[in-house]
């Protein structure tokens, strides 16, 4: 998804869940600051590695899901693993080939993804400049970085908001005509301490409609 295509829909997530768009820009400059000494991937390398047949592994990915998703991917499916879905994965030797993060979850296991290979796809909002403060510079592998606002030519943008429907998005730019959600439930979220479950809601509603209705002819997405 282009930057213009996309805009109109940001705006209306800004105007729906009362976001500050200077939060999410000062994120964002705070992000490409602190890793101007990284291993920067650039647009053209990532065509390699999501190819045309991908996974997005969702944050509700469980063990029982593991078995069907070392299925897929032996089949040579590429994995996207969206922000702390990493955990599951890691801790059973599943390296992604991308981890698509605003570096909620264990940001750990995610630079062990990292330093395994895993190209590290960096995002910048309004709530996470302490979590890239503390993260952001100490991810030794690959990585690129992203925004929800304006692009530039270091700062990428290409659709999404959440993790997992950035993970779709960042598919689909990228040539993916195939893509598999194993671990989203964006019906049913489950309660975790400390979230505000009606902003989680509205959240997901935003992540269904992303995924699902602004989703091209050209590519199939199949939940399991």
């Amino acid at each position: 998804m282009l930057y213009d295509e996309w805009e109109p829909v940001y705006i209306q997530i800004l105007n729906d869940l009362c976001i500050d768009r200077t939060s999410d820009e000062a994120s964002a400059k705070l992000l490409k600051m602190l890793t101007l000494n990284s291993d920067m991937k650039d647009e053209d390398e990532l065509f390699s590695v999501i190819g045309k047949n991908v996974i997005v592994v969702g944050g509700n990915v469980s063990i029982n899901d593991i078995k069907t998703l070392m299925e897929l991917r032996s089949s040579g499916r590429k994995v996207i693993s969206a922000g702390s879905a990493t955990d599951v994965l890691m801790t059973n030797n599943i390296i992604p080939d991308l981890v698509v993060t605003d570096l909620d979850g264990d940001a750990e296991l995610q630079k062990k993804a990292s330093l395994s290979g895993s190209v590290t796809m960096i995002h910048a909002h309004g709530d996470n400049p302490d979590l890239i403060a503390k993260h952001a510079s100490e991810f030794n592998g690959p990585i690129m970085i992203t925004t929800q606002s304006r692009p530039d030519t270091i700062l990428c943008n290409f659709g999404g908001f959440t993790d997992g429907d950035r993970a779709v998005c960042t598919a689909r730019h990228f040539g993916a005509e195939n893509i598999i959600l194993i671990g989203f439930d964006l019906d049913d979220p489950a309660d975790k301490q400390g979230t505000d479950m009606e902003m989680k809601r509205k959240k997901l509603q935003w992540a269904k409609k992303i995924i699902f209705d602004m989703n091209p002819d050209s590519v199939t997405i199949t939940s399991l």
